[in-house]
C-alpha cells in the first residue's frame, strides 16, 4: 500500500514517527509530507529516515514529476497525523498554501486526520464546524483522545495512539477497495443508557458512556447505511453525519416505543444501548427530602421493559421489524458462571441473530476507549473475538452484520 503521511506543526508531531514505524514495519511505502511547522518539530532527515524515501513539503519541489497532484493520485490513503486546528480549518476552506494543501485538494483516496490540538481549540464552534464540513465531505476525522496535553493541562484532544490510528486507517482503505456493504440499507442502532425518575431530581441509571454506540452509527454510516440513533443519556456528542439521524430518549418506555416506531422497514436493529432493568414502581412529581431522624425512605422498585427480546416477539407477531436484530449483553461473571456463559444463555433466551458479549465492572467498558467483546450467533457460527479500540469493535461488528445481512 502507498501511503502519504502529512505531518502538521504540532508537538504531536514526534508521535507521527511511531505511526510512520508501524506503517513502514508491515511492509507499506510511505511518503512524509511535513509542512514547515512540523519540520520545526521533527526534520527532514528522521522522516527520511524512518521511511527510506525522500521528503518533500515545497509545491516547487519536483515539479517535473508533477509532485503536488500525483502524490495525491497514486497513494491508497492520505494521513494527516496530527492535524492541527490550523490545518484542519486550512483544509475545509480548500486552502493550497503548501504540497500537502494541494496534496488534499487533489486526492481521489480516503483521508484520514488524527486531532491534536488543546481542549478548546477542539471544542471551539469554528474547529467543530471545519470537522463537521469535511466529515460531510468524506473525509474520516478521528475522534481525538482525552489525557494529558501540552504542559499541565489535561481533557480531550490528545493525540490518538498511533496503533489506533493505524489500525482506523487500515480499515477504512479496506472499506474502500471492497465498497460500502451497506449501500441502500437503513439500520437503527441505540446508545448511551435509559434513566428512570426517581423525582424531579434523581433517577435510577448505569455507567453508560454511548462510546460504543455512537462508533456503530459512525462505522455503519461509513459503509453507506442510512442510519437512526436513539440516544439516551450519553457523555459523547451524538455525532455529526449526513447518513446519521439522531433521535433523544431518556427512559427505558421512551426507548421501547421508539424502537418500534423507527425500526419499522428497516434492514437492521442494534441494540447497544445500556437499560436501566429496574424503576421507581412509583415516582414522585416533589422532590423527596431527607428526614430529621435521618430515616431513609422505602423504595419499590418494578422491572421495566425487555427492548429487545418484546422485539423480538413483535416482528414474529408480525411486525415490520428488520429480520437482523443484534443484541448486547453487558455481563458480569460469579463463582459458578463466566460472563461469556450468561451471554450464550442471553441469545438463546432473547432470540435475536447475533448477540455481543462482554464483560462490565468498574474500570471495564463502561466509559472507557476500548473494549474486549465476544460475537455470538444463532445459526451456528463459530464465536469472534474481537479487542481493541470501541472503533475498531465497531467495525468488525458492522462487517458481521453486513455478512448477515448479505
Amino acid at each position: 500500500m502507498r501511503i502519504v503521511l502529512g505531518v502538521t506543526g504540532g508537538i504531536a508531531a514526534y508521535k507521527a514517527a511511531l505511526l510512520l514505524r508501524l506503517m513502514t514495519e508491515d511492509g507499506h511505502e510511505v511518503h512524509v509530507v511535513p509542512t514547515d511547522s512540523a519540520l520545526k518539530f521533527v526534520g527532514k532527515p528522521t522522516w527520511e529516515a524512518l521511511s527510506g524515501q525522500p521528503v518533500y513539503n515545497d509545491t516547487f519541489e519536483a515539479v517535473e514529476d508533477v509532485n503536488h497532484v500525483l502524490q495525491g493520485r497514486r497513494a491508497d490513503v492520505v494521513v494527516l497525523a496530527p492535524a492541527t486546528a490550523n490545518s484542519i480549518a486550512k483544509a475545509a476552506a480548500g486552502l493550497a498554501e503548501d504540497l500537502l494543501g494541494n496534496i488534499l485538494l487533489t486526492a481521489t483516496v480516503p483521508v484520514v486526520m488524527a486531532p491534536a490540538m488543546h481542549t478548546e481549540m477542539w471544542e471551539n464552534p469554528a474547529t467543530k464546524a471545519n470537522v463537521a464540513t469535511l466529515r460531510s465531505r468524506g473525509v474520516h476525522v478521528i475522534e481525538p483522545a482525552v489525557g494529558r496535553l501540552t504542559g499541565v493541562d489535561t481533557g480531550k484532544g490528545r493525540f490518538p495512539d498511533p496503533e489506533d490510528i493505524w489500525a482506523q486507517t487500515q480499515q477504512i482503505v479496506a472499506q474502500a477497495q471492497t465498497g460500502d456493504q451497506l449501500a441502500g440499507r437503513s439500520v437503527v442502532i441505540s446508545a448511551g443508557g435509559t434513566r428512570e425518575a426517581l423525582d424531579p431530581v434523581r433517577y435510577l441509571g448505569n455507567r453508560s458512556s454511548g462510546k460504543q454506540g455512537v462508533a456503530l452509527a459512525k462505522a455503519a454510516a461509513a459503509q453507506g447505511a442510512q442510519v437512526t440513533l436513539i440516544a439516551g443519556a450519553m457523555d459523547v456528542q451524538a455525532p455529526t453525519h449526513p447518513n446519521i439521524t439522531v433521535v433523544r430518549i431518556e427512559s427505558t418506555r421512551e426507548l421501547l416505543d421508539a424502537v418500534l416506531e423507527h425500526a419499522q422497514h428497516q434492514d437492521a436493529l442494534i441494540m447497544a444501548a445500556a437499560v436501566a432493568d429496574f424503576r421507581p414502581a412509583s415516582a414522585t412529581n416533589e422532590k423527596i427530602k431527607k428526614q430529621d431522624d435521618a430515616s431513609a425512605p422505602t423504595i419499590v422498585l418494578e422491572q421495566t421493559e425487555d427492548v429487545l427480546r418484546t422485539s423480538v416477539e413483535q416482528r414474529a407477531a408480525g411486525q415490520p421489524l428488520p429480520r437482523v436484530i443484534v443484541g448486547f449483553a453487558a455481563e458480569t461473571g460469579d463463582e459458578t458462571t463466566s460472563p461469556l456463559e450468561y451471554g450464550r444463555a442471553k441469545l438463546q433466551r432473547k432470540g435475536c441473530e447475533i448477540l455481543v458479549v462482554n464483560e462490565v465492572g468498574v474500570g471495564k467498558v463502561f466509559g472507557q476507549n476500548d473494549n474486549d467483546v465476544t460475537i455470538l450467533f444463532a445459526n451456528g457460527r463459530e464465536e469472534l473475538s474481537v479487542q481493541g479500540s470501541k472503533d475498531v469493535v465497531a467495525e468488525a461488528i458492522i462487517e458481521q452484520l453486513a455478512v448477515a445481512l448479505a
